[in-house]
């Protein structure tokens, strides 16, 4: 099956990373940082090279051509009120407008956890064996 995973289809995603680029350079510029010669590596990517490097349609576009998942996505079947045009399913886990299934996984989680996701992903399915 052909997965679409949606990363920054909504453009405040995109600004998102971009702040805690901006953030990371506030960091380089640092005393400390700078005594290692700490500065900003630009990687050539085709689709980004007519953009001046370090400005924001720069870094927009590197977002969107270098970002990746890794190992704990979750919130791609985001559990909210059916009031929440981006939630996926109710407290019982039931999908909306699908009679008969639920998603069981670290999908359901609105955000992610501080920590590892594994051990909340238990906790979802040991509730959803009760439902």
């Amino acid at each position: 099956p052909k997965i679409v995973t949606g990363y920054f289809d909504v453009y405040d995603d995109v600004e998102v990373i971009r702040e805690g680029i901006r953030i990371q350079q506030k960091i380089f510029s640092s005393k400390t940082f700078q005594s290692h010669k700490a500065k900003p590596l630009k990687i050539e990517i085709a689709e980004c090279d007519s953009l001046t490097f370090d400005s924001d349609l720069y870094w927009d576009c590197y977002i969107r051509h270098m970002s990746t998942s890794f190992y704990h996505p979750v919130g791609t079947a985001k559990m909210g009120p059916v009031s929440d045009p981006n939630a996926v399913v109710d407290s019982k886990l039931r999908v909306y407008g699908v009679k008969g299934l639920r998603v069981v996984d670290a999908s359901i989680m609105p955000k992610i956890t501080s920590g590892n996701t594994n051990a909340p992903t238990i906790m979802i399915a040991e509730k959803a064996s009760d439902l």
